[in-house]
This record gives structure tokens, sequence and C-alpha cells, in this order.
């Protein structure tokens, strides 16, 4: 029997045979190994204070070798005048029991760090994004630590840092230990200036380069696991690698959109 002629209860049988079985401790612990590997192959993680938090991507993963799969409730636009916002819910389905199982709630808001040239749909699409990743951590978090990762998602981290960094700025103390390359200086003896350009701060992309790169991300030729990694990295640019990223996602979209019209 070859590929096109095969039944849904065919492929039905092959997943059933393959999916685990959550209820069971030995196959879930199977599925933390296979886990591990899937996303350390596939560089599902984003580096957080030394620590690795998976993105969405992973998270999905996990669900689907259970059979969970998510569905999205609904957006809504809270937004108001002053800023742009969307609160999304997304429940997650058991295939194999046919019920529901999990249910996650996100929000996301231009006022966040990093998202004030956001376009709207990216403000709605991430917040769907988290909503999908806040409902798998409330059913598999578990599954994700055995595979030896924070039982947070990516994105979710990312939210928590900006509410936090938003609410009260880190004392300077705090700051040199989480960086470890800047130092802090008594006030009444001062550095001198050659020192002084030797720490001097990482000059991040300017908010051009990244309303240029989102600009980009937003072709229709870019991926989303492509633009949501690039996304969830924007922040951490300085403005060389700026310059790169934009020259990098222009000739993507160059040699793809030429790749079409040759194929066409």
């Amino acid at each position: 029997m070859n590929e096109a002629t095969k039944t849904t209860k065919d492929i039905t049988k092959k997943v059933k045979v393959e999916s685990y079985d959550i209820s069971r401790s030995d196959e879930t612990l199977d599925l933390a190994k296979d886990l591990a590997k899937f996303i350390k192959d596939n560089k599902l993680t984003t580096n957080v204070q030394g620590k690795e938090f998976v993105n969405v991507e992973g998270w999905q993963y996990a669900g689907s070798r259970l059979g969970i799969v998510p569905i999205v409730e609904h957006v809504i636009n809270v937004s108001s005048p002053e800023e742009m916002k969307y609160q999304a819910k997304v429940t997650l389905f058991d295939l194999r029991h046919g019920t529901t199982v999990g249910a996650g709630f996100a929000v996301c808001s231009n006022k966040e760090s990093g998202k004030k040239f956001y376009q709207e749909f990216a403000i709605m699409s991430m917040a769907q994004t988290r909503a999908i990743g806040k409902a798998y951590r409330n059913c598999l978090a578990w599954i994700i630590r055995a595979a030896g990762y924070e039982p947070t998602p990516a994105e979710e981290m990312d939210y928590n840092t900006n509410t936090v960094a938003a609410a009260a700025p880190a004392p300077a103390v705090a700051v040199a230990q989480a960086v470890p390359a800047m130092q802090v200086v008594p006030a009444e003896a001062p550095a001198p200036v050659a020192e002084q350009a030797a720490v001097a701060p990482v000059q991040y992309a300017t908010a051009a380069q990244k309303e240029e790169i989102i600009r980009l991300l937003n072709h229709p030729v870019i991926t989303r696991p492509e633009k949501t990694k690039m996304l969830l990295n924007i922040n951490r640019l300085d403005e060389e690698r700026a310059v790169q990223a934009i020259a990098k996602l222009r000739k993507a979209i160059d040699d793809r959109e030429n790749g079409e019209k040759a194929a066409a």
C-alpha cells in the first residue's frame, strides 16, 4: 500500500501506535528523553540569565506526541486609546480520549519592551502564541522539567521579564551581577577615560532597525518559526548584528522569491 492509497483509518492507527500515554510514567519518561533530543537538535530554547526556556514549538511537539492539540477559544481586543492589547484563551484537547485536558490565558501589548512598532496582527499573534505555551505549561510542565529544561515557556518568560523591568528598575549591584562585564565604580573614584571607554554600554539596535526587521519578517516567504525566533531575540541585537540580520532577511526574501519564479 503506497502513501497515496492509505485510508484515514490506517493513518489513525499509526498515530495511536506512536503516541505516548500521559498516564504511564514509563512512556512519559521515554518521551522526556525524546523531547530533550528534539529540542536540542532544533535549537528550540531561549537562554534567560543562564537558564534554558523552551520555545512554544517545543511544547507543541511534546503535546503532539501525547495526542494533545491546542484549540484557540478566542482572541479578544482589549485595547485602549493609549495601548494596543490582545487577550487570548487556548484549550488543550486530548484526541485519544476526546476530552479537554487544560487551558491557558495570555495577553500581549505594544507597551511591552521592544513591541512599540509591532503591527496589530503581530500583537494578536503573540497573545495567541503565549496562550498556547501557557496551556501546555499547565498540563505538561513536569515533562519539560524531566527533559532537563525550565518548566516555563520562553514566550511567557519574555512577558514576565518585561513586566518586572517596567515595574522596578534593577539595583546597580544586581545589574553588575547579571552582566559581569560591567563594573560599578564608586562616585568618589571615577574610572579613567580609557577604562570608561572599555566598559561602554552596548549600542543596541535602533528603533528604525527593529521596525525594518519586523517589516521584513512579515514577508510571506519568511516562515513562522523563523519569525518567532527573530522576534524573541530582537531586543538582544546590537546595531551591528541588526544590520547583519536585515541583510540576511533581504537576501533570504530575494532568494526565495527568485526560486518561486524559477519553479513557476
